[in-house]
C-alpha cells in the first residue's frame, strides 16, 4: 500500500558504511538493550530486545519511495512494493502468501515518500522463517510481465480506492500547490494511467537500482536473543552483494504560492483547512514545530474554544507531512453540513496569526512537552509500534535512534518555539481548502444482482513450502499459558482486573460499563447517550473544563470518559490519574450552556449525517438484515434531540452509570494490591441504586436476501457489503468450526481463498475481508471489497461460490493445517501491545467469556476436523440469504 506518514525524510549519507570488515559494531555508547550491526554488504541492523510479549516485529527499510519514481510514473516504489509479494528468489507468491498465513498473518508494506518498508510480527520463535522470508526479496524479486500483469487490476484497484476518499483528494491537492516542483508534490501511491504503461522489465530495473543490502536498514523488535538473531541475519543477509546507488534528486522548494480552492466530499460536514509550510525533519527548529502543532491543538488553547463557543463541531492544527526539506502544518475546523465555512476559517487564522504575533502561553509548552515526552515511554509498551518508531527515526529521519528525536524535543525552549510560529506563520503562503458535503439520495432497490458470471474452479492447491519454512511451520503450536491476571469483585461490584508488566514506568487503565442505549433510552429521547457523551469533555463539579485539562496536562495523562473510559499515564503519577478519571467518570460537570451547545452541535451534525453517503449506507444494511420493530433500528434524528433536555441527560446518566456493571482493567508498572488500592479510594463510594437495567438485546430471526445501491458521486470505485444474520451466538457449539473456516477464506492473504480467487488471480479487488461477528444473542456473517462497477457482479460470483464449497465440500487437509496454524500464531501476536492486551481482557469480560478463552479456543481448534467445518458451514451459511449494499457508481 501507499501511505504518507507526518515523519518522512531521506537518508542519502546515512548508507555510506564501511565495508572493509565482516561486522562493523556502532562508535556510539552502549545502548540498554540495543544490538547495532553494519555488515560487509552495507546492511544495518538494529536489534531492540523488548519481552513485553514472546512476539517479534522484523521491518525491513528500504531507503526509496516516492521521491525516487522515474518522471512520468509516480506509483514504480510503489509497484515494486506489491511485486515483492508476487514471488522472490527461492519463494513463490504462493509461498510467500503461505508463510505469513501460518505465521499468524501479520505482515505488510507501505510505500512512502522516501522510504518503502515491508513488516511482519511473528511469534518469537518464529523469528528465523521471518528474516529468511525477508532475505529472499532482498536476494531478488520475479518482476516478470506475466506476474506484474496479475498485480496489476489490484494496484488500480487500491487507486480507485483512494480517490474515493475525499481526504486523500484533499491531501494530494495541498501537496501539489505547497510543493509544486520537487518530487514531494506527487503521491507515491501512483495512478491508474501510469500503472497501464508501466512494464515488468521497468520494475526490473527500479529493483536493480534500489533494491541493495547499503540501501537497507533492517530493524527486529521483540523477545529474542540478540546475539543468536545477529548470527542468523549474517548468514541470511551476509551474502547478498550490494550495487552502487544512482544519485537522488536533489529538491528545491519554492515559495509557497498562495491557493485557495473548494471540493466536493462525501462527509457529513464540512471541513476548513489552513495550511502552512513549516520545518522538515533536516531542520533544527523540526522538534519546535512540533511542540508549536501540539499546544495550537491543545484543549486549552484558543482554536480548540471555538468547539465550546458553538463556533464549530471540531478544530484542531495537525501535522498533515513531514519530509526532510519541509512540513505542512494546518488548522482545521468542522462545520455543519450546508454552514458557510469562510468566516470560519478567517477567525481560525486570526487565531494562529495572534499567537504567532504574541507568543504562545508558556504553560502550554511546557505541558506540549511533558505529553511528548511520556509518549515516548508509552511506545515501548508495543513491539510493533516501538519496530515502527526506530524504522521512523532511522530510515524516514537519518536519526541514530528516537532518542535522538526525544532529546530534541527535551531541549525546544519558549523562544524557539515562539521563533518558529513567528517564521513559518506570519507572512506566509498559505493553502486554504473547504471540503464540501454532497448529499446523497435515498438507497435504491436493485433488481438481483447483475449477470454474474458462472465461475467454477476447484479450492487452492495446496504449496509445498521451502525446506527452511516446512519444518517449522509444519508443528501447531498451542500456547500453554497466558501471563497471570488477578480478577476481583470490588465490594460495590466492580470488576477488577490486574495484569503487572514492567515494560516501562508507565500505567494503562480501561473500563467499560455495560450499557445497550437501544434498550434503555427513553421513547422519544434518542440520542440522550450521545448527548451525555458530548458533555464529559467539560469538566466536572470541582473543575471546570480548563481546570480539568490542565490538571492532565500537568501529570501529561490522556484520559476519556464515559460507558467506555480509560487514562494512560506515568507510574508515579497512577494515582492522580485514576482520580482525575473517577472525578470525570463520576461527577461529570453537566454545565446548562455546555449541554446547549453539544446539543446544537449534535442536532447539526445529525441532520448532515443522515443525508451522506455513508450513513445512508450503513442503514440500509441495518434495514436489510434486522427484522421490523428491532431495538438497534431505533435511531437519533434531529426531531428526538431537539426533544431532549438536561434532565434527561441527568436522569439517564443516574440510571444507566453504575458500578455493578462496570469492569476495569488495569495493565503497567503496577502489582495487583497497589492497583486494587488506587481504584478502591477512587471509585469505592460509586454505589448501585435500584435493579439492574437489561442490556442484552433480543435474539433475532434470519434476514431475506436484499439488494440496494445507495450513490456516491464522489466515489470511483464501489464498496461492496455482502451480509447476513446467523441463528447462532458467541456460545454456539459452530462459533468455532466457523471462524477456523472463515480463516480458509480469509486473514492470510493470497493463502486464503478470497484473497487468492479474487485478487491474485482475477484481479477484480485490492482487498477483501470476511468476518464472523457475534454478541451474547446476535452473529452476522460478512465479506466486504472494493471493486470497479463492472466487477461487483462477477466478484460476488466468485465470493458465492467459495462460500458454497466451503458448505458442501471438505477443505483439503492443507488449507485445515494453514488455518489452524494461522489462528493459533494469533494468539501470542494479540498480546503484543498492552494495549491490546488490556483490550482483549475487557471485552472478554464484558461478554462473559474466561479471560484465558484464547487458550480454550486453540485446543479446539486443533481438534477440528474438515467435516466439522463443512458441517458448521452447511448449517449456518446460506448464499440465498445475502444482503447486498453497493455504495458508489451503479453496478453495471
Amino acid at each position: 500500500m501507499s501511505k504518507r506518514l507526518l515523519s518522512v525524510a531521506g537518508v542519502c549519507g546515512l548508507l555510506l558504511v564501511s565495508t572493509t570488515a565482516l561486522v562493523a559494531r556502532a562508535s556510539a555508547p552502549q545502548e540498554e538493550g540495543v544490538t547495532r550491526a553494519t555488515l560487509s554488504n552495507g546492511l544495518r541492523v538494529v536489534i531492540i530486545h523488548n519481552a513485553l510479549a514472546p512476539v517479534v516485529t522484523v521491518e525491513a527499510n528500504l531507503i526509496v519511495g516516492g521521491d525516487e519514481t522515474p518522471a512520468g510514473f509516480p506509483g514504480m516504489a510503489h509497484a515494486q512494493e506489491h511485486m515483492a509479494f508476487r514471488g522472490c528468489q527461492g519463494m513463490t507468491a504462493d509461498q510467500t502468501a503461505a508463510i505469513y498465513a501460518q505465521l499468524g498473518g501479520q505482515n505488510n508494506a507501505d510505500t512512502q515518500q522516501n522510504i518503502t518498508q515491508y513488516y511482519a510480527t511473528v511469534p518469537a520463535a518464529d523469528v528465523d522463517v521471518a528474516l529468511e522470508a525477508e532475505a529472499t526479496c532482498l536476494h531478488g524479486v520475479d518482476n516478470s510481465q506475466a506476474e506484474w500483469e496479475k498485480e496489476r487490476g489490484a494496484i488500480e484497484q487500491e487507486v480507485q480506492r483512494d480517490l474515493s476518499n475525499p481526504t486523500y483528494k484533499f491531501i494530494n491537492r495541498l501537496n501539489e500547490a505547497m510543493f509544486a516542483g520537487t518530487p514531494y508534490a506527487h503521491d507515491p501511491l501512483g495512478t491508474r494511467a501510469s500503472f497501464e504503461a508501466t512494464t515488468g522489465a521497468m520494475l526490473k530495473e527500479f529493483y536493480d537500482k534500489w533494491y541493495t543490502p547499503a540501501n537497507t536498514i533492517l530493524v527486529v523488535v521483540g523477545d529474542v536473543e540478540p546475539e543468536a538473531t545477529l548470527a542468523t541475519i549474517k548468514r541470511l543477509y551476509g551474502d547478498i552483494p550490494s550495487r552502487p546507488l544512482p544519485a537522488r534528486e536533489k529538491i528545491e522548494l519554492r515559495p509557497v504560492k498562495p491557493d485557495t480552492f473548494t471540493l466536493d466530499s462525501n462527509l457529513p460536514y464540512v471541513l476548513g483547512f489552513v495550511a502552512y509550510r513549516l520545518p522538515g525533519t533536516d531542520s533544527p527548529d523540526y522538534a519546535a514545530s512540533q511542540i508549536l502543532a501540539d499546544v495550537l491543538s491543545s484543549q486549552r488553547g484558543d482554536l480548540y474554544a471555538m468547539v465550546p463557543a458553538g463556533k464549530a463541531l471540531a478544530a484542531e492544527f495537525g501535522m498533515a507531512e513531514s519530509y526532510p526539506k519541509a512540513s505542512v502544518g494546518f488548522g482545521l475546523v468542522a462545520l455543519p453540513a450546508g454552514a458557510p465555512a469562510d468566516g470560519a476559517i478567517e477567525e481560525m487564522r486570526g487565531i494562529l496569526t495572534k499567537y504567532a504575533q504574541d507568543g504562545l502561553p508558556p504553560e502550554l509548552i511546557e505541558a506540549a512537552k511533558r505529553s511528548e515526552l511520556a509518549q515516548a515511554e508509552f511506545e515501548r509498551n508495543s513491539i510493533p509500534g516501538l519496530a515502527s518508531a526506530w524504522s521512523t527515526a532511522l530510515a524516514a529521519e537519518g536519526r541514530t535512534s528516537p532518542e535522538q528525536d526525544i532529546d530534541a524535543i527535551r531541549k525546544v525552549t519558549v523562544t524557539d518555539v515562539n521563533r518558529v510560529a513567528k517564521a513559518y506563520l506570519l507572512n506566509a503562503g498559505t493553502i486554504t481548502a473547504t471540503l464540501k458535503p454532497v448529499p446523497t439520495g435515498q438507497p435504491v432497490a436493485a433488481k438481483g444482482f447483475g449477470g454474474a458470471e458462472q465461475v467454477t474452479a476447484a479450492p487452492t492447491k495446496p504449496v509445498e513450502l521451502p525446506v527452511w519454512a516446512k519444518a517449522k511451520l509444519d508443528e501447531l503450536k498451542v500456547p500453554s499459558s497466558v501471563p497471570a491476571a488477578t480478577d476481583t469483585t470490588l465490594a460495590n461490584g466492580i470488576r477488577l482486573i490486574v495484569r503487572t508488566d514492567k515494560t516501562s514506568p508507565t500505567i494503562t487503565l480501561m473500563g467499560a460499563v455495560k450499557h445497550e442505549g437501544d434498550l434503555q433510552t427513553p421513547a422519544g429521547r434518542e440520542g440522550v447517550g450521545e448527548l451525555l457523551d458530548g458533555l464529559y469533555s467539560y469538566g466536572t463539579t470541582s473543575l471546570d473544563r480548563l481546570a480539568f485539562q490542565k490538571a492532565l496536562d500537568d501529570i501529561a495523562a490522556s484520559e476519556s470518559a464515559g460507558y467506555r473510559f480509560s487514562v494512560s499515564v506515568l507510574k508515579e503519577n497512577f494515582s492522580r490519574g485514576v482520580q482525575l478519571l473517577a472525578d470525570n467518570e463520576l461527577h461529570p460537570a453537566l454545565p446548562e450552556k455546555a449541554f446547549e451547545i453539544t446539543k446544537a452541535q449534535t442536532v447539526q451534525f445529525t441532520a448532515g449525517n443522515m443525508k451522506s453517503p455513508g450513513y445512508r449506507t450503513s442503514r440500509a444494511l441495518e434495514l436489510g438484515l434486522l427484522p421490523t420493530g428491532d431495538p438497534s433500528l431505533r435511531e437519533a434524528t434531529p426531531e428526538t434531540l431537539s426533544k431532549v433536555t438536561l434532565d434527561d441527560v441527568k436522569q439517564y446518566y443516574a440510571a444507566t452509570m453504575r458500578p455493578d456493571l462496570t469492569t476495569i482493567v488495569v495493565i503497567g508498572d503496577v502489582t495487583p494490591e497497589e492497583a486494587k488500592s488506587v481504584v478502591e479510594k477512587w471509585f469505592g463510594d460509586w454505589k448501585a441504586e435500584g435493579p439492574k437495567p437489561n442490556t442484552t438485546l433480543p435474539a433475532v430471526p434470519l434476514n431475506k436476501a436484499s439488494a440496494a445501491n445507495v450513490a456516491d458521486a464522489e466515489q470511483v470505485q464501489d464498496s461492496v457489503v455482502l451480509a447476513e444474520q446467523l441463528k447462532i451466538n458467541r456460545f454456539d457449539p459452530d462459533y468455532y468450526p466457523l471462524q477456523l473456516g472463515t480463516h480458509v477464506l480469509g486473514g492470510g492473504f493470497y493463502a486464503t481463498r478470497l484473497y487468492h480467487d479474487l485478487r491474485q488471480v482475477a484481479g477484480y479487488v485490492y482487498t477483501v475481508d470476511v468476518g464472523l461477528s457475534a454478541s451474547k444473542t446476535r452473529a452476522t456473517y460478512s465479506v466486504d471489497y472494493g471493486c470497479d462497477p463492472d466487477k461487483v457482479s462477477k466478484a460476488r460470483a466468485l465470493v458465492e461460490r467459495d462460500l458454497n464449497q466451503m458448505r458442501t465440500e471438505d477443505v483439503s487437509e492443507a488449507e485445515l493445517h494453514q488455518a489452524k496454524a494461522l489462528l493459533l500464531r494469533q494468539i501470542p501476536l494479540s498480546e503484543s501491545s498492552e494495549e491490546a492486551v488490556a483490550g482483549g481482557m475487557l471485552a472478554r469480560a464484558e461478554i462473559g467469556l474466561p479471560l484465558d478463552e484464547p487458550l480454550r479456543a486453540a485446543k479446539k481448534y486443533v481438534g477440528l476436523t474438515a467435516d466439522e467445518v463443512k458441517a458448521a458451514f452447511a448449517r449456518q451459511i446460506s448464499t440465498e440469504n445475502l444482503v447486498q449494499v453497493v455504495r458508489g457508481p451503479a453496478p453495471q
